[in-house]
Parts: structure tokens; C-alpha cells; sequence
């Protein structure tokens, strides 16, 4: 079998804050055989992105290919003129991005979006281009995949985005397809469909690929060998069973390690606590466009819900994407104001709209949104993001507000130096902890989590798991924490309730997720969850046979 991509001795470096040099990919090299997927594997920051930009002969804003080769089917993608790098994007190698909602335009309709690259490059007339997107979105198990296309990319769900943006990169039929968390956003049977999607198009097609991930579970089921990156160099590479059964380097390791959640310890609930929640929701309705005569929105995503959170303790809400979780927290923040039902915190009832709640309220009551592309400002550096909210709600200035933004970086794992630079110079594990850093400087109480570990690599997320859980011991905090991940949930939450079309459809404590759910949907979701088994995926069935 001939090699696809041959990387050898490939050397990167970046710009330091301080105008220094610095190498980031020290002398990588693998390859890749036709029909192969390679798994690029590590915590934030490894070069896992960074090696998989230079297949396309690209590299980030700051960086610079500064030594060896990276070859395409025997073309040396480094040495080429950027017009020839350009002729092959798209169609002889194609990247689906970790971040579909900064990937796409806001003003142009989805399908428009998914055939320009056929139409760039001449490849087909836009009549086939559009009924092969379509085959495209049936394949990657889209809902309506004859009229989705004609939506807006803000009226569709963050995993219904993350798959438009793999049939985009998959219309062109290239050689080489790099993966760079693709399946980050989506809940679990909708990655277990996606999953199977990506292989049979891969397999067909006699494709190569690129998996950029830190889910080893996923890793199992997709790829053919792992690469393991820490510091941008290759610690370890083999075969998905060898890595993941028989790893030599104690990284390795260590990142296996860090795929078993720690059982979450409830703390105990007083009396007091228990009679008075610190956040109640009571029968909220919310949606989107205009509304009906029944006075309920045209798209109804919240339909009678209720919950509460005692004070110090975790709420966890989990189900497939569409299902309400993120429209949830967002009619909670006052972003989405209900048409009917309350939202209470510590028994007050607040405004539906955060414009008309009082800043004390505001800062009580805080969000950490899941896409933090698109929440933070890409035009100011991380120190003025972090230091806003200590002046808007604490009145910090000058030496103060740096001093505690400092602080607060040190909180979320991060090199105080990072204050100076932009969102685009950070990694997505990076940017999600300005998110975090950001949602803690108000000083809150209760903080909505929305899936705020799912961009983040397994030893980071721990990590961040624990930072939640001390900060929650020294601070009193109390979390709403949405998310797909159920292992993530069962290691910070004391209870979960299970959402579908709106609708809570059971409540139990998190210790029992494993064995005491009763309805069929909560089972589906818990059998769902991935295994560190390459044959997991084939013996999961058919969601309709699930059901």
C-alpha cells in the first residue's frame, strides 16, 4: 500500500508575545496510507491542529514553516507556490474545523455555503452539486435533509452545524480529509451515527484522514493507528489496539487514565438548602419566531420546564442536540426571555430579559457559553475580556484589575503572559478557559455551564472538572451543567435531568445513571456513551432499533 502523506522532520515555529521565536513542532514525522485514518492525539496546545493545517500547506496567523517536508501524493506541500496550494483545498485535501459556527457565514444560506467549493473549482454544475449535498446530509444523518439547506446557519443547532460543515469539505471528493474535532459538538447517538457516516464515506471513497481528537473513545472507533503529540513532538505511535491496550509512554498513559471520570462526592444538603434552592425554573415556554394565536413561539424548544438547584449543589442537563439543554440556560441568563413560566434565584423572581435585570442580579448569575469562538471578542487581547467584568461589576482599575485578572488566569490554568493575546492565537481548549476566567470574575453564585469541557482534551477537562469543583468548595457556587458528555456529568453533578424535544422526561441522581434509568430515551443516551473498543461502534445498533 503506497503512502498518501509522507511528513518528515517537519519544524514549525511561532512569534512569542515578546517578538522571540519560538519552535512549537520540533521534527514530527509519520505517514499516512492511502485508505488510512491517523489519529492525532494530545492535550491542548500538543500541535495536534497545527501538524494537520500544514497538510494543506497552512499554518496560523504568527506561524511559519521553518524546516522539513510534508508530501501529498508525492507533491512536497511546503515547497509549492500558494496558487498550487490553493488549486488542491478542497479537492485534493478537504479540513472540517473544530468550530463549524466560526467557519460559516451568518448572511448566506447553508446550502450556498456547502456547494461553493464544487463551484470554485468548477467541479460539477450547481443543479448536481445541490442533490449531492443532499445525499451528503441524509449520509450524515441531518434532519429534512431536502430543505435544510435553505436555513440560515443560526437556525440550526451547533451538532447540525458541525456536519454541514463536514459535507462541505466532503463535496469536492478529496484524497485526504482532516478531521479537527468534528465530533466535539454533538451529543452521543448523534456522534455514533456521524461516526458510521465518516467511515462509510472514507471506505467508499478509499479516502486518507487525518482525526485530530482527545477523545480516546472515539479515537477507537475511527482511526487506524494514533500518533500521541506533547510539546509538538511524537511521543508515541502505533496501532489504535497497541496504544490504547499496550502504551509504553507514561504520557500515553496518563491520558488513558484520564479517560475514567472520578465519581463525583455530593456534599450534604441542609435543611434550609433544601427548602430554599438558590435557582428554581417554574414552567418555562420559550422558542423562536413570531407567535401563534395560542400565544406559544412558531418553534417551540421549551415546553413546561421545570428544575432547581439547591445551593452548593450541581444540576446536570443532558440530551441530544435540538433538545432544549442550550435553549434552557439561555432563557435562564435572560437571553432568550420566555413567554411564560419563572425563573427564581434564591427565591426572587427575575426579569425574562437581562436588560431589565439589576447588575447585582446580572452578576449573580452567570453563563460560560459553549462556542467561545463566536462568545469572545476576536479584536481584544485576553487581558481585556478577563478585566471587563471586574470593572463593570466590581469597580477594578489599573494595577487592581491586573492583579486579580492574574489571578483569575491562574484559576483556569493559564499562562498569565496569554493576557496579551488574541482569541485567535489560543487553541480551543485555550479559548474556552478565557471563557471560564471571564464568567468568574463577576464573582457569581450560580453558573450556567453550557458544555463548557467539550472543546477541551481529556487530562485538561479533568483538570477543569477539579478547578470546578474546588472553586465551588471556596466560593459557594452552584452549577447548571449541560452537556453530551455523561461521563463528564456524572463526575460533577448530584442530580440529571434528561431532555428530548423540550421536554424534561426523567430527573434521577447521578449515581444512578448507569443502571436506574427508566425511560427508553435516558437508556438510549447512557448505551451510547463510547467504549475503549475498536469493535464498540458495530455493536451499538440502529438508534430506531434502540428505541
Amino acid at each position: 500500500m503506497q503512502n498518501l502523506v509522507e511528513i518528515r522532520d517537519l519544524k514549525v515555529q511561532a512569534r512569542s508575545d515578546a517578538g522571540r521565536r519560538i519552535e512549537i513542532i520540533k521534527g514530527v514525522s509519520f505517514d499516512i496510507a492511502e485508505g488510512e485514518i491517523v489519529a492525532l492525539i494530545g492535550e491542548s496546545g500538543s500541535g495536534k491542529t497545527t501538524i494537520a493545517l500544514t497538510l494543506m500547506g497552512h499554518t496560523r496567523p504568527g506561524c511559519t514553516i521553518t524546516g522539513g517536508t510534508v508530501r501529498l501524493a508525492g507533491r512536497d506541500l511546503v515547497a509549492m507556490p500558494e496558487a498550487e496550494r490553493q488549486a488542491l483545498r478542497g479537492t485534493e485535501v478537504a479540513y472540517v474545523p473544530q468550530s463549524a459556527a466560526a467557519a460559516f457565514n451568518p448572511s448566506q444560506r447553508l446550502m450556498d455555503q456547502v456547494i461553493e467549493v464544487a463551484q470554485i473549482h468548477k467541479l460539477m454544475s450547481p443543479d448536481a452539486a445541490r442533490v449531492k449535498a443532499v445525499e451528503l446530509f441524509r449520509a450524515l444523518a441531518l434532519p429534512e435533509p431536502e430543505t435544510i439547506g435553505q436555513r440560515y446557519p443560526h437556525q440550526v443547532s451547533g451538532g447540525q452545524l458541525q456536519r454541514l460543515a463536514a459535507a462541505m469539505a466532503l463535496i469536492g471528493g478529496p484524497k485526504l480529509m482532516i478531521f479537527d474535532e468534528p465530533t466535539t459538538a454533538l451529543d452521543v447517538t448523534t456522534q455514533i451515527e456521524v461516526l458510521r457516516a465518516f467511515k462509510s464515506v472514507m471506505k467508499l471513497g478509499g479516502m486518507g484522514g487525518v482525526y485530530v481528537s482527545h477523545d480516546l473513545a472515539v479515537v477507537a472507533q475511527i482511526a487506524d493507528r494514533i500518533v500521541v503529540l506533547k510539546g509538538g513532538e511524537v511521543q508515541e505511535e502505533g496501532p489504535v489496539e497497541q496504544i490504547l491496550h499496550r502504551a509504553e509512554h507514561p504520557y500515553t498513559r496518563e491520558l488513558l487514565a484520564a479517560f475514567e471520570p472520578v465519581p463525583y462526592a455530593s456534599a450534604s444538603r441542609s435543611e434550609a438548602e433544601t427548602k430554599r434552592p438558590i435557582l428554581e425554573v417554574r414552567n418555562l415556554v420559550a422558542g423562536y419566531g413570531p407567535l401563534g394565536r395560542d400565544g406559544r413561539p412558531h418553534k417551540l424548544a421549551l415546553n413546561n420546564v421545570s428544575c432547581r438547584l439547591e445551593r452548593g449543589q450541581n444540576l446536570g442537563v443532558i440530551g441530544e442536540s435540538g433538545s432544549g439543554k442550550s435553549t434552557l440556560a439561555r432563557a435562564i441568563a435572560g437571553l432568550l426571555p420566555p413567554v411564560s413560566g419563572k425563573v427564581l434565584l434564591d427565591a426572587h423572581a427575575l426579569e425574562p430579559e437581562a436588560r431589565a435585570r439589576g447588575k447585582e442580579e446580572l452578576r449573580r448569575l452567570q453563563i460560560v457559553f459553549q462556542l467561545a469562538d463566536t462568545a469572545l471578542n476576536p479584536q481584544r487581547p485576553v487581558g481585556d475580556i478577563v478585566g471587563r467584568p471586574l470593572t463593570f461589576y466590581h469597580g477594578q482599575k489599573g494595577a487592581a484589575r491586573e492583579a486579580r485578572t492574574d489571578e483569575l488566569l491562574d484559576m483556569v490554568r493559564l499562562p498569565r503572559a496569554m493576557k496579551h493575546r488574541l482569541p485567535g492565537e489560543l487553541s480551543g481548549g485555550q479559548k474556552q478557559r478565557v471563557n471560564l476566567a471571564r464568567a468568574l470574575a463577576a464573582g457569581p453564585e450560580v453558573i450556567l455551564c453550557d458544555e463548557i469541557t467539550s472543546a477541551l482534551d481529556t487530562v485538561v477537562a479533568a483538570a477543569v472538572i477539579e478547578l470546578l469543583k474546588e472553586l465551588q468548595r471556596e466560593l459557594h457556587l452552584s452549577y447548571v451543567f449541560i452537556s453530551h458528555d455523561l461521563s463528564t456529568v456524572q463526575a460533577i453533578c448530584d442530580d440529571v435531568m434528561v431532555m428530548l424535544n423540550g421536554e424534561v422526561v426523567e430527573r434521577l441522581p447521578a449515581d444512578r445513571l448507569q443502571g436506574g434509568a427508566q425511560h427508553p430515551y435516558s437508556q438510549l443516551l447512557f448505551s451510547s456513551v463510547p467504549k475503549l473498543d475498536t469493535g464498540w461502534l458495530d455493536s451499538v445498533p440502529p438508534r430506531a432499533a434502540a428505541l
